[in-house]
């Protein structure tokens, strides 16, 4: 897909996901808002060996969603790229779907079950490593949080994968800068997730993550990097993005809007 498309595409997905939360009366709207437009970009651009034809291909790339709770942006994606049918999009949060809260690896294209932050980094090594000792040429991306970059396991990941010099292995931090309760600054401080990551030994790229351009052009750059190191994107974004009074407010990590705010939130996203 070209620039334009990716962003119409990312369009849809902010619409569906909303869709489902209102329907459903739960959801992390927020942090799907923000993590959209790098989830088109992994799965549209053309750039990773994903397919829901590979799907159990050994030679797949893997995507592991560390931050499961910005599930919506997720569903819409795997449906939309026909892991599984569009209709149960429409059944979230319902009994009976396969559709909950948090992915699990019962649902098609979701790679091991997420919910407990701070333990998809560790997996994600474990699949780079395992690729690694078998010979395997597929990649590993491993979504995270800025909140989630609390957790020690994530640090203790992040030294294994440098250690290991797991160079096929690529985190992208949704770096919203917005936790569950306050902003993240308020119990982090005001260090550099970018450093940060530096400092563990590994490549580090700092973008806008809702620029296509920027993000594509990462990506690219990091699957060509000849070194022996993991990589990291830090993807500056902004919690719930595309609905102006959602926008940095911790209050919609998740919460779901009501009477009026639904009729701002639909004009927002062009649904009215």
């Amino acid at each position: 897909m070209d620039i334009n498309s990716l962003k119409q595409k990312a369009k849809w997905v902010r619409k569906k996901s909303f869709q489902m939360q209102i329907k459903a009366k739960k959801g992390h709207l927020g942090g799907a808002l923000s993590i959209t437009d790098i989830l088109v970009a992994i799965y549209y651009s053309g750039i990773f060996n994903l397919s829901h034809k590979k799907k159990k291909d050994p030679e797949r790339d893997r995507i592991i969603f560390s931050k499961g709770h910005a599930c919506l942006a997720l569903y819409c994606v795997l449906a939309d790229k026909g892991y599984f049918p569009k209709t149960e999009l429409d059944k979230y949060g319902q009994n009976g779907t396969i559709l909950g809260g948090h992915p699990d690896h019962f649902i098609p294209g979701v790679e091991v079950s997420s919910g407990s932050l701070g333990h998809g980094l560790g997996l994600g090594c474990g699949l780079a490593l395992s690729a690694k000792l078998d010979e395997k040429n597929f990649l590993t991306l491993v979504i995270l949080g800025d909140g989630e970059c609390s957790e020690g396991s994530v640090w203790e990941a992040a030294s294994f994968a440098a250690q290991q010099k797991l160079s096929n292995l690529i985190a992208i931090v949704d770096n919203n800068k917005v936790a569950a309760t306050s902003f993240t600054k308020d119990f982090t401080g005001n260090s550099s997730m970018h450093m940060k990551w530096k400092s563990f030994g590994w490549n580090t790229i700092q973008i806008d993550g809702h620029n296509f351009k920027q993000i594509i052009s990462a990506f690219k750059k990091l699957k060509q990097m000849k070194n022996s190191r993991p990589s990291i994107i830090v993807a500056n974004t902004v919690k719930g993005k595309g609905i102006s009074f959602m926008e940095n407010d911790y209050h919609w990590h998740h919460g779901v809007p009501k009477g009026e705010q639904i009729q701002l939130a639909k004009k927002d996203l062009g649904l009215t």
